[in-house]
């Protein structure tokens, strides 16, 4: 596997930075994850707008067009057909990418709602400080779920710890929290609002007791089906809905990956 630091290649185990970079210890940096397809990151312009936002943010120094270099030179170094790139940048100023392979993932999903309070002054901000993300997957899965829904004190439901939700209450229409809820902007989530018609409401956690059909949405995960959510097998699985998201994402990614190639 590879990375890059600072603007050169190494093998991935070779990139360090110091210790008392505030991004170890503090979580103080932005970071984006983009797929590949066939060797192409997908949306790649929109994945370094969002990090240059993040940025600006935390009132982080950030060179977009080096970060978009970065990118460029692991792509030519590692020539990977589908996978992932990361890219990291971090308080003490470093830059930071890896190539990784595509994670292993289940054809569907069993969800756990966690109590989760987002900080308001992340608002928008894809940070390295996602230990409270992390810890609600692993609550999840403790509790022999595959993932977790973060849900507010107030029953408000948000997101996955990496990804958007969007469900059908009625089996013929499909909802989605709003922006307002302070979920993260997610760049597939976006997609899917070209592509579908998506209402964009808050869902109360009491509604979950209704969902027909659900799924999750990110860059890694395209869209992935939800099979239960608190131990309730939902209706359909995958549901049309669902599968038809599913097709026109798919669709979508296609075509901007063509696009781009010309």
């Amino acid at each position: 596997m590879l990375g890059i630091l600072d603007g050169t290649v190494l093998p991935a185990d070779e990139v360090h930075i110091p210790a008392r970079d505030e991004g170890l210890l503090r979580g103080d940096g932005v970071f984006e994850v983009m797929r590949l397809y066939d060797g192409h990151p997908f949306a790649l312009d929109d994945h370094l707008e969002r990090m240059e936002r993040s940025a600006a943010n935390l009132l982080l120094p950030l060179d977009a067009e080096a970060v978009r270099a970065d990118v460029r030179a692991l792509l030519e170094a590692g020539q990977p057909t589908d996978g992932v790139v990361r890219v990291l940048v971090t308080r003490g100023g470093h830059r930071i990418g890896f190539l990784e392979p595509l994670p292993q993932l289940p054809e569907t999903l069993a969800l756990k709602t966690v109590t989760y309070s987002p900080t308001r002054i992340l608002d928008g901000v894809k940070s390295l400080s996602y230990g409270a993300n992390m810890l609600a997957t692993r609550l999840a899965e403790r509790d022999g779920c595959d993932e977790a829904l973060l849900v507010t004190p107030h029953g408000r439901v948000l997101e996955a710890p990496t990804s958007s939700f969007v469900c059908s209450l009625d089996g013929r229409t499909l909802v989605t929290p709003p922006l307002d809820d302070h979920i993260l902007d997610s760049i597939t989530r976006r997609r899917l609002l070209q592509a579908y018609e998506i209402s964009e409401r808050p869902i109360a956690a009491d509604e979950l007791h209704d969902v027909r059909e659900a799924f999750l949405a990110s860059t890694v995960r395209e869209v992935l089906p939800v099979r239960a959510i608190d131990g309730r097998e939902l209706p359909a699985v995958p549901g049309p809905l669902t599968g038809e998201a599913d097709e026109r994402v798919r669709a979508l990614i296609a075509q901007e990956l063509g696009a781009a190639a010309r």
